[in-house]
């Protein structure tokens, strides 16, 4: 059990820098629509994350894995973990350096082919946010690696941080300022930083310029870095990590193959008074309220590298991964029945023309418990070193979703994207589980986790179907239905709780029992 403690713990304390600092972040997302109130303004942002997602994958190259691999074998040997970290990151720096440039000195014609005139400030801006995010990304696989998560979330929770407070600056501030609404005597002063016509390309710049911030918060863990080429080892780093990186790439056009296709494949007046533009822009905007699935795969992910490298060896490992692969889905089920079931209010956190994109949400959230799965049962590959059924399962799981969305968005519009990223998500589940249960049995409960999907399911369809148009109580009764799914679950794994509770009851301080008056002993009377 103190085994599971170490990876609840992590995942707690990394959750709370992806959970907690992915919650203050979304608070732009009212910000950003009520700002723009065109959906069709931050279309050209929806899209531009979705490549530097992509853009990124390419960039590490899935180094970050392969530095947890090999520095878990090198275990306690400081100096050999040190040249993996300088081998890794001297990689990942080239490839940086070398593809920002290629992408800023191509800025011109990119701009044309993306049909987004005006807006080359935000592709220089992507191109060096895509630089810093891959330069760090393996120093916080450090801090995973020697065990600082405390050092990792501090980082992180602080960026978000000046992500939101350069989010209002530039976006509140310079722009009122600049309007002449106050402080009129600082208008030459915004004017050298601040152009309106830049407009949502702000939201590159303040995201740029707080990531790269990282390289002072976490520059002690950049210490003894030396920039070396050692063919040999680099070579092995890549053999191992070439495989991940087209697992990952494949996944993330999985992800964001979406917004990057929904554009360009949507007949034009598919939505009556909305272009297409606008409609790119109600999808990403509500593909957001899905963002809290995502944290809590992310958050459990942060932990689960490290620590189940570490057990490689171990033959408890697959009971280990079962157990953790269930509760990892009940929680999953939670956020998706909870989100699902009070979308009127958090609807509430976008502006009213991007709310009819709501629908789509409680479909995204499946997609992704579905992702959270496979990811959580993928470990079987990593773990064996056959990471080729990786790159083959997410090979196939990315031609399901571009065929899909190829045929489902001129048929059925933005719904078609949710509905080929579930359908791809489901496939690729299913083929990491048949082929697990080949090459490296766990015993996972599946039986359990299929009721628990099929429960929430059927509670959020029907609560669909019966739709409460009052928010005074619709809140109360889907809180009501939410916690009766919660005291379900609490019975059905009673088993497991009651232990729990019966040792919180044992440490918990008993209040001492005050002697009665004939057992009252008074200064001096034991002498007597």
């Amino acid at each position: 059990m103190s085994t599971f403690k170490k990876l609840a713990s992590d995942t707690a304390l990394y959750g709370v820098s992806t959970i907690l600092g992915r919650l203050i972040y979304f608070a732009l997302v009212p910000l950003h629509t009520y700002v723009f109130k065109k959906p069709g303004e931050l279309s050209s942002n929806v899209e531009l994350y979705s490549y530097v997602a992509v853009l990124l994958t390419l960039y590490t190259l899935g180094l970050e894995t392969a530095f947890f691999r090999f520095a878990a074998r090198a275990k306690d040997n400081q100096a050999e973990r040190q040249r993996i970290f300088n081998d890794t990151l001297s990689i990942v720096v080239i490839i940086s350096t070398l593809a920002s440039a290629l992408i800023i000195g191509l800025t011109p014609q990119l701009v044309v082919w993306l049909n987004y005139p005006g807006q080359q400030s935000s592709i220089i801006w992507v191109a060096l946010l895509i630089a810093i995010d891959a330069i760090v990304a393996i120093p916080f696989a450090r801090l995973r690696v020697e065990n600082k998560a405390r050092h990792f979330v501090l980082a992180k929770l602080i960026n978000i941080g000046l992500v939101v407070l350069l989010n209002v600056f530039f976006l509140i501030v310079c722009r009122d300022i600049s309007a002449g609404k106050y402080a009129q005597f600082l208008q030459p002063a915004v004017r050298l930083i601040y152009n309106p016509a830049i407009g949502p390309g702000y939201i590159f710049l303040a995201n740029l310029l707080a990531n790269a911030s990282y390289f002072v918060l976490i520059r002690n863990t950049f210490r003894d870095f030396q920039f070396r080429i050692n063919q040999q080892e680099i070579k092995a780093l890549l053999v191992y990590a070439f495989p991940l990186m087209l697992t990952n790439l494949a996944g993330l056009i999985n992800n964001t193959t979406d917004r990057i296709f929904l554009r360009h494949f949507l007949p034009e007046g598919f939505y009556t008074s909305l272009s297409s533009a606008d409609v790119l822009g109600i999808y990403g905007n509500c593909y957001k309220l899905s963002v809290f699935m995502a944290l809590a795969i992310n958050s459990f992910k942060f932990a689960a590298d490290p620590f189940f490298f570490s057990k490689a060896e171990d033959k408890n490992a697959p009971d280990l991964l079962a157990i953790a692969t269930k509760w990892f889905l009940i929680v999953c089920v939670l956020i998706w029945v909870g989100v699902s079931l009070n979308l009127d209010l958090l609807g509430l956190l976008v502006s009213k023309r991007y709310r009819v994109g709501l629908d789509i949400v409680p479909i995204l959230l499946l997609a992704y418990l579905f992702m959270g799965v496979y990811y959580n049962i993928s470990f079987w590959f990593k773990l064996s070193d056959k990471t080729k059924f990786g790159t083959i399962i997410t090979i196939t799981g990315a031609a399901i979703t571009i065929l899909g969305n190829i045929l489902l968005i001129p048929v059925m519009g933005y719904m078609g994207c949710a509905v080929a990223f579930l359908v791809s998500s489901f496939v690729m589940m299913a083929i990491c589980y048949l082929l697990g249960e080949k090459y490296y049995p766990v015993p996972y409960q599946v039986g359990s986790a299929l009721g628990y999907i099929v429960g929430a399911g059927l509670l959020i369809y029907l609560s669909w179907q019966f739709p409460i148009a009052n928010l005074w109580v619709s809140v109360p009764v889907h809180i009501g239905l939410f916690g009766l799914f919660l005291g379900v679950i609490a019975v059905i794994e009673r088993d497991t709780f009651q232990p729990v509770l019966a040792r919180i009851r044992k440490q918990t301080p008993k209040t001492p029992k005050l002697p009665s008056e004939s057992e009252q002993v008074f200064p001096g009377e034991e002498q007597l």
